[in-house]
């Protein structure tokens, strides 16, 4: 960590799921908080992105595209 307060932070991961972003954003505020609390917040972190995991795997997907019809050939 840099005691510059100009240089620039850590990128911020974002992913558009929000559960999965308040995880992570829960992560990144570890800096914040003491050491003792780390472990507490990286088994929520693993037991909340396993959810979001079989939630998504649970939900329904839309049909795959199907491939255009040949029509080079006359019927």
């Amino acid at each position: 960590m840099s005691d510059d307060p100009q240089a620039p932070g850590p990128e911020q991961v974002r992913t558009g799921v929000e559960s999965v972003d308040e995880v992570i954003a829960a992560v990144e505020g570890l800096e914040e908080r003491p050491i003792e609390e780390h472990v507490g917040v990286f088994e929520t972190a693993q037991e909340q992105l396993r959810r979001a995991l079989d939630a998504q795997q649970q939900a329904p997907r839309p049909p795959a595209p199907q491939p255009p019809a040949d029509r080079s050939q006359p019927s």
